[in-house]
């Protein structure tokens, strides 16, 4: 089994599920599948009505989780209109660090956290670079796979995954799938109610334990 989890690197409730995507990871294998909620024509600046529209989502997202959202994200990053929302390069860093030494996972928590606490233009490929060196990756390596998946790659990763989150009956990010394939494909799959868990990494872990059986 697996859980195949649909995700956006900009996406507030993704950050809030972070916890569970680290509590899942100790039970079976995460497959991530990147979204590009804010990729290609949906990139966009920051401005103060974007700013003015995530801070209310922002702070029941940490009431809800206990996930901290840094001053430099409040009060730097979404007042720094020369910086660009884009889903696309975190989602083709996540790969690149997933090829190259299967942490994907490690670098979307790790950009999250850029993001939405340090309050850092995870956009930037400079950025990226320094983020995977500090996960322990080669830095000239990552650059190169980068720049490999960089552009149509990660567009047909993003269609893929949109096409999943269609298949499952997913209503946006995040989506956590319970999965198991049979000899012909996936044989069952069973959408998990993040909701009912969102909070409790320790429960959720639990409950993944007895769905997935000894």
């Amino acid at each position: 089994m697996r859980l195949d989890y649909v995700y956006d690197p900009l996406c507030g409730w993704c950050y809030g599920a972070a916890p569970l995507v680290a509590a899942a990871r100790k039970v079976l294998p995460v497959v991530l599948h990147g979204g590009g909620m804010m990729a290609g024509a949906q990139r966009q600046p920051v401005t103060p009505r974007l700013r003015d529209y995530v801070m209310p989502h922002d702070r029941r997202i940490a009431q809800l989780t206990g996930q901290p959202f840094g001053h430099a994200y409040t009060e730097g990053l979404l007042r720094d209109h020369g910086a660009v929302l884009d889903s696309a390069p975190p989602i083709t860093a996540v790969l690149a660090a997933e090829q190259l030494a299967g942490r994907g996972a490690d670098m979307l928590a790790r950009v999250q956290v850029a993001h939405y606490q340090q309050g850092r233009r995870i956009a930037e490929a400079e950025l990226l670079q320094t983020l995977a060196v500090e996960l322990g990756l080669d830095g000239e390596a990552f650059a190169t796979c980068f720049a490999a998946l960089s552009g149509a790659p990660t567009q047909a990763h993003i269609e893929a995954s949109r096409h999943l989150l269609a298949e499952v009956g997913g209503g946006g990010f995040p989506t956590l799938v319970l999965a198991q394939d049979g000899p012909d494909g996936p044989a069952r799959r069973e959408r998990v109610d993040v909701g009912a868990h969102l909070g409790q990494p320790e429960a959720f872990e639990r409950w993944l334990r007895e769905r997935v059986g000894p």
